[in-house]
């Protein structure tokens, strides 16, 4: 990369530079846990000697610090598909269950951009559809960092929540489901789309209201009709950078596709599509008469909800990925 020549051939430059920065994704974290490592064996005989005891508290969480890290490493290590080192796009879809659902969906995102954030990931929002009364009908977010697809394919699939709606003056239990997606971004795709086979639509973005109420048709919505998929954004000022965005979902999509059916394993690839309905969910979030989140493929269990709903979700995560890949 220091050579004077290194930027003549931009495209192999990018190439080299992508090389380089997922060999770093291991080289570096492995080199700051041994470092940690040898910290904690050169100082903790000697805080035992001394009888340091807020020291000894402070190297042994400092250890359990460590063994977490390195257990994110090992998972890391099994991200060997063609597509998990790459960005993604996370969709969360209402589905059955009216206003519940939508603010169902809401809750969910909030969870998805809190376990992006813990995870250190960029976490931008391209397209969000209001619901009627309350939360979201959609809402499509782009996470940047590694291995973000390979984390994020294990929660494809159906969310299932069972709770006291607020939204019923009866108190009574409620049932709702969300869909949620995820699709990895690859920038230099070459996949051709007919502009035969796609059916453009604009409508106009939601905004903040008042003075700030947008005037203009910006949002941008593209149907694939051999395939059916659908991309809508709205998160850029005009509709020709929305047009480019939703080309290069749907292109990452139709990409994924042909991935999918090259290697005829779709569970290793981030789970089959189901209906959004009953009997069809991926993972169960209980809220009355007890707590507890469980996965239907893995069948963890976590009593702390309000700790999942806060994006703590890497007990799921890195068992769906030991179990299937």
């Amino acid at each position: 990369m220091a050579g004077d020549a290194f930027w003549d051939d931009q495209e192999a430059a990018q190439k080299v530079i992508a090389e380089s920065n997922g060999l770093k994704n291991w080289i570096l974290p492995y080199r700051e846990i041994d470092r940690g490592l040898c910290d904690i064996e050169d100082l903790f005989p000697e805080a035992e000697s001394i009888g340091d005891v807020e020291l000894v508290q402070e190297l042994l969480l400092s250890l359990d610090d460590l063994e977490k890290r390195l257990a994110d490493l090992e998972v890391r290590k099994m991200l060997g598909g063609e597509l998990d080192d790459k960005d993604c796009y996370l969709e969360v879809n209402a589905g059955a269950g009216g206003t519940e659902s939508c603010d169902w969906a809401e809750m969910l995102s909030r969870m998805y951009q809190r376990y992006a954030t813990r995870k250190g990931w960029k976490v931008e929002l391209v397209d969000r559809l209001e619901g009627d009364v309350a939360g979201v009908k959609s809402v499509t977010f782009r996470f940047s960092g590694p291995f973000a697809y390979g984390y994020c394919k294990s929660e494809k699939g159906v969310h299932r929540l069972v709770r006291i709606s607020p939204f019923d003056s009866n108190a009574r239990r409620h049932t709702s489901f969300v869909s949620v997606d995820v699709t990895p971004i690859i920038e230099a795709v070459r996949v051709e789309v007919r502009t035969e086979d796609i059916k453009v639509d604009t409508y106009r973005a939601s905004g903040a209201g008042g003075q700030h109420v947008n005037k203009t048709d910006s949002a941008v919505r593209i149907t694939h009709l051999p395939t059916g998929i659908v991309v809508s954004c709205q998160s850029e000022r005009s509709q020709i950078q929305n047009r480019e965005t939703c080309m290069q979902m749907l292109r990452s999509k139709l990409y994924e596709r042909e991935v999918l059916a090259r290697q005829e394993k779709l569970s290793q690839m981030g789970g089959e599509k189901r209906e959004i309905s009953w009997g069809s969910q991926i993972r169960n979030y209980v809220f009355q008469p007890y707590t507890l989140v469980k996965d239907t493929r893995t069948k963890v269990e976590v009593g702390n909800i309000t700790a999942v709903m806060d994006g703590e979700i890497d007990e799921f995560v890195q068992t769906y990925l030991k179990m299937f890949g």
